[in-house]
């Protein structure tokens, strides 16, 4: 497994108690849950570890109750953030930015990081494809239209002098459910497939796909955030104790993950013999969780960069965007303070 310090651990996990008690007015009172979402997906490996092993449960304690929902996409999470639904949700740069920026007050916002990297182009072992120059006329799908694939994709085809065809050029990209993908992939309906861990690896090494890049060979220092941990911050601000408990466990989970990887590859498959039931094969969870970096780091300067070329595909509108905001900072300082 790649593993890295999660960099900043001290912007988030120190990260609390401070501001978010003093935001926490004396006529407010806690809820007593939490309602959390993520994805059936290996990079989304901490929400599943923290709640399958209990993690998230003992360090918030038996008081406040654990709800989960399992989303198949980020619009989905951002939704149901929107509809007051949940509380906290993992989910890709995509949805975090248009979260954050179609919000009211922009009270959606990021309080760390949960995975770098973990997404691949996997060409169809049938499809002539050996690099870019050969992407012309070509079927490419990616997860869905505005997703962080979606977006890396259609900039990649951009930075490339390659348009797709809905735009006047010639590669033709379907916008396209993961297991839509990859039946597709079987028929031979498509060339190729920019898609996250672990159907990249699915596509490898179950229907013979050759991977042509992992996309973090396309970001400086190898490094960007696929996956993050957004908040509806009304939620965090009446609820700071929770919030706390919750980040620091969020953080310890990043530890067990990258010192257990192969308990971590057990629970996996279980949570998805519970939840989808049936598993992937031991091989496949390896290899897709070797190719993620799992981290608390947000990469802030990769979300900066993901928003400029999101809006340079004019997915943020055409008003401009602000993302000064959209980190949910805390005074590390009064941490110390408040407890003493």
């Amino acid at each position: 497994m790649k593993t890295r310090s999660a960099i900043s651990a001290g912007i988030v996990v120190i990260v609390l108690l401070s501001v978010l008690i003093t935001l926490s007015s004396s006529d407010t009172t806690p809820e007593n849950k939490i309602r959390i979402a993520y994805f059936p997906n290996i990079g989304h490996a901490i929400p599943i570890v923290g709640i399958e092993k209990g993690f998230f449960e003992e360090s918030i304690g038996n008081q406040t109750k654990i709800e989960t929902r399992v989303f198949d996409s980020g619009p989905q999470a951002i939704e149901s953030l929107f509809a007051n639904s949940i509380d906290l949700a993992y989910v890709g740069p995509g949805p975090a930015i248009n979260g954050f920026l179609n919000s009211d007050n922009h009270n959606v916002k990021i309080l760390a990081g949960a995975a770098s990297g973990g997404a691949s182009f996997i060409v169809h072992p049938n499809s002539e494809i050996n690099s870019v120059s050969d992407f012309a006329g070509k079927k490419i799908a990616t997860p869905q239209i505005g997703n962080t694939q979606d977006v890396s994709l259609r900039h990649y085809l951009s930075e490339n002098g390659l348009k797709s065809a809905e735009k006047g050029g010639s590669v033709i990209v379907y916008n396209i459910s993961n297991p839509d993908i990859y039946t597709l992939f079987v028929k031979g309906d498509i060339d190729g497939a920019w898609v996250p861990e672990p159907w990249a690896t699915i596509l490898e090494t179950e229907l013979g796909g050759k991977r042509l890049f992992h996309e973090e060979e396309l970001w400086p220092n190898k490094e960007f955030a696929s996956v993050l941990l957004i908040a509806n911050t009304d939620y965090v601000e009446k609820n700071p104790i929770i919030i706390a408990n919750f980040l620091q466990s969020h953080h310890e989970t990043v530890t067990w993950i990258n010192t257990n990887p192969v308990e971590t590859r057990i629970v996996f498959n279980d949570f998805l013999n519970s939840y989808l039931g049936q598993s992937l094969s031991d091989d496949v969870v390896d290899i897709a969780l070797s190719n993620i970096v799992i981290t608390a780091d947000p990469l802030h300067n990769s979300i900066f960069s993901f928003a400029e070329r999101a809006d340079a595909l004019g997915y943020l509108g055409r008003n401009g965007y602000d993302l000064s905001e959209i980190f949910f900072n805390f005074d590390v300082n009064s941490i110390v303070e408040e407890s003493t």
